[in-house]
């Protein structure tokens, strides 16, 4: 039933303008990143690690989280809409396989991100004449940064689902995005969803040691705190409210 689910999640994907942020917000921070790392070679003297540290700063921080964000605030307007949310509570499937198959489809969405990001770095790189070796980090970077997008998504899920509006969702996001830059700067980065991305990402320190085991734990605990808030208010939610 859960296949069942994602499928017809993707379909109602297929077609939808959202994409179009999919494919455009992360050429920005590559564009910003690498003109910031041009102007700058001087004081970025350390190659491809140098760029990284520009790409993630503007990407983690602004870029992604609003990715998100929209992309998980579009998939709860598709309910919100005229009478659909009725629609969606009495369909003859557990409730638990409907949002279960909405946080698959997002979270596949910001591994896919992760790749964009990926491939726009080493672009990126050769345009801007950097010589050497991709760093051995590289696929560990976007891997965590796929980890700490995952426990992103099943907060902005749950807001997306609880408020009705599509703009406050995203706005959510983009606020948690600097915020948890600003709680990183400070040490605090493992308490903080949204500082999980930076992390993981190893956002303008591309070769800080990153505390894998609290990392993940923090990373699987927001995951399933805010998956079980979600699962709890449908639980609990009067279809015949709306």
């Amino acid at each position: 039933m859960l296949l069942r689910c994602l499928k017809a999640e993707v379909r109602k994907c297929r077609r939808s303008p959202v994409w179009l942020a999919f494919l455009l917000l992360p050429v920005f921070p590559a564009v910003l990143g690498t003109g910031n790392y041009l102007a700058n070679q001087e004081v970025l003297e350390n190659g491809w690690y140098s760029l990284w540290s520009q790409h993630t700063l503007f990407s983690s921080t602004f870029f992604l989280p609003a990715l998100l964000g929209v992309f998980c605030a579009w998939q709860w307007r598709l309910e919100h809409t005229d009478h659909n949310w009725n629609s969606f509570l009495t369909a003859p499937v557990p409730v638990r396989d409907l949002y279960l198959a909405k946080l698959l489809l997002s979270a596949g969405v910001a591994v896919l991100a992760q790749g964009c990001i990926g491939v726009l770095f080493l672009v990126s790189g050769k345009i801007a004449g950097i010589s050497g070796p991709i760093p051995p980090e590289f696929f560990s970077w976007l891997l965590f940064g796929a980890v700490g997008s995952i426990s992103v998504c099943a907060v902005q899920l749950f807001f997306s689902m609880v408020l009705r509006a599509f703009a406050p969702p995203v706005a959510f996001g983009l606020a948690g995005g600097i915020l948890g830059l600003m709680l990183t700067a400070q040490g605090l980065g493992y308490v903080f969803p949204y500082s999980l991305l930076c992390l993981g990402m190893r956002a303008n320190n591309p070769q800080m040691e990153l505390a894998l085991p609290v990392f993940l734990c923090s990373a699987l605990a927001y995951t399933i705190i805010f998956t079980l808030l979600s699962l709890w208010y449908l639980g609990h939610r009067d279809a015949a409210a709306e």
